[in-house]
């Protein structure tokens, strides 16, 4: 038999310093980590990360963040986000999606749009909401999911959750006497499960439920994204090159959006490159906020205290070095 040749290896990824936000719409069968390290080769970014999971079996947008950008990514996590999902009810899984063994099956009740809608409005607002066991949650340092592939036995908490929107969008398959299926779109905040949302749902109509399938549409502060794929990611760079692909790169700028702004003159910004706070009052309902020069170009995050003081908290590389020069005494 042959032995495999250098030549017939993969060369190694040279990777170099990049920023900037890629907003990638993610196929279903990658876990998002997957699809992140996926990318990070395709741009050779030294530094990369995701702004929150998306299961396998899910697809759509997912902010990854390379270089400088991972230090806004934190912020994104809590970030409002849309879905659109297909419920199919009378199926439950142990992972409440098409992922998962089946636990059991029983029939769909007879259903009107006037119960679903009221189903639906029972898991909107301000609720409890009961994590799968399949999910990256942690106990003891350890992802449930670790756990569960185990066989251990794990109870999980319910936890607050904010769901702001639980609309059915179609059910004409289930209206028909065809598959059992709800089209449904969710707006929800951080620490959101859909699959639980759907899992609650099918347990409210009597039957139980399981995701089919889900997209993820928007996140805050990207509500009408423009998304990459992968294939067209590969094609760009095979055809172009990489000036091209950077193109498809956000500045860390449009990733800010969420906090509140504020603005700093050229001393200003010495003075927080160095680790110093300025004398206020910066005027803010919260105390995170981005920061910016006088151009608009983004310098990092900032915290403002209970007198209006703004202190630096995660600044980007060039904020910093742009603090190399002497600082006056502050008037």
């Amino acid at each position: 038999m042959a032995t495999p040749t250098n030549q017939t290896r993969r060369p190694r990824t040279v990777f170099r310093r990049l920023d900037g936000i890629l907003l990638l719409d993610k196929p279903q069968g990658l876990s998002s980590n997957q699809a992140l390290q996926r990318v990070r080769h395709l741009f050779r970014a030294e530094k990369g990360g995701h702004t929150g999971s998306l299961d396998p079996l899910a697809t759509g947008l997912l902010p990854v963040c390379f270089g400088e950008a991972t230090k806004i990514a934190g912020g994104l996590l809590g970030a409002r986000k849309a879905y659109e999902t297909v419920a199919r009810l009378g199926v439950v899984t142990d992972s409440d999606d098409a992922d998962g063994q089946i636990l059991r099956e029983r029939p769909v009740p007879p259903l009107t749009i006037d119960i679903i809608d009221a189903a639906l409005r029972q898991l909107t607002g301000r609720i409890q909401q009961r994590p799968p066991i399949y999910s990256a949650l942690k106990r003891g340092g350890e992802p449930l999911y670790a756990k569960a592939r185990r066989g251990e036995l794990i109870e999980v908490e319910p936890r607050p959750i904010e769901v702001h929107a639980f609309d059915l969008l179609n059910a004409a398959d289930l209206l028909d006497a065809g598959t059992p299926n709800l089209r449904l779109h969710v707006e929800c905040g951080s620490g959101t499960y859909v699959r639980s949302l759907v899992r609650d749902l099918g347990e409210r109509l009597g039957c139980g439920a399981h995701v089919a399938e889900l997209r993820r549409l928007w996140v805050d502060p990207f509500r009408d994204p423009k998304m990459w794929s992968l294939p067209a990611l590969e094609t760009l760079l095979e055809q172009t090159g990489e000036r091209v692909l950077e193109a498809c790169l956000l500045p860390i700028e449009a990733g800010m959006a969420s906090w509140p702004e504020v603005r700093v003159n050229t001393v200003q910004a010495q003075r927080l490159g160095r680790g110093q706070g300025l004398r206020g009052p910066y005027p803010s309902r919260e105390r995170q906020v981005a920061i910016l020069d006088e151009l608009g170009r983004g310098l990092g995050l900032g915290e403002v205290d209970a007198e209006g003081g703004l202190r630096p908290s995660r600044l980007f590389r060039w904020a910093v070095a742009g603090a190399e020069g002497l600082l006056p005494a502050e008037g």
